[in-house]
C-alpha cells in the first residue's frame, strides 16, 4: 500500500481576512472561495482545489486559536514560474523577502510576506 502524501491541507491564519484574501487573490488570480466552519469559531477563505490531483490545498484562516507570523511552518505554493507571482506581491502590498533562485534540480523558489506578516514560498520548474 502507497503512504499517502506527507501534507493533506494547510491552515494559513490571519488577522483580517479580507485583507489578506485580497493579497492571495491578486498573487495568484484567483477567486478565494468562503469555506464554512462547524464549529462556528473560524472563518475561512479556502485556495482551489482539487482533491483528487497531487498535492494539497488549504485555506486563510481567522481563529481565536492561532496567530500568523514568520517563523512556523512555511507553505510553498506551486506555480508555472514563481517570477511572475512574485511580480504581483508588491502591488498586492505584501513584501519579496528573496526574488527568484535556483534551488538546483529541484527548480526556482522566492520568499515572501503577506499583508498579515506570514512568510510563504512559490516554486516552480522554470
Amino acid at each position: 500500500m502507497d503512504k499517502p502524501n506527507a501534507v493533506g491541507w494547510f491552515d494559513v491564519y490571519v488577522d483580517d481576512l479580507e485583507r489578506a484574501a485580497t493579497f492571495y487573490e491578486t498573487v495568484f488570480q484567483q477567486r478565494l472561495e468562503v469555506i464554512g466552519d462547524p464549529t462556528g469559531e473560524t472563518s475561512m477563505r479556502g485556495f482551489p482545489a482539487n482533491m483528487s490531483a497531487y498535492g494539497a490545498s488549504g485555506a486563510l484562516v481567522k481563529s481565536p486559536h492561532a496567530r500568523p507570523g514568520v517563523g512556523g511552518t512555511l507553505v510553498y505554493f506551486s506555480v508555472e514560474d514563481c517570477a511572475v507571482e512574485e511580480a504581483r506581491v508588491a502591488d498586492a502590498r505584501g513584501t519579496v523577502v528573496r526574488a527568484k533562485f535556483s534551488i538546483g534540480s529541484f527548480g526556482w523558489v522566492s520568499l515572501c510576506l503577506d499583508t498579515e506578516g506570514n512568510m510563504f514560498g512559490l516554486n516552480s520548474m522554470q
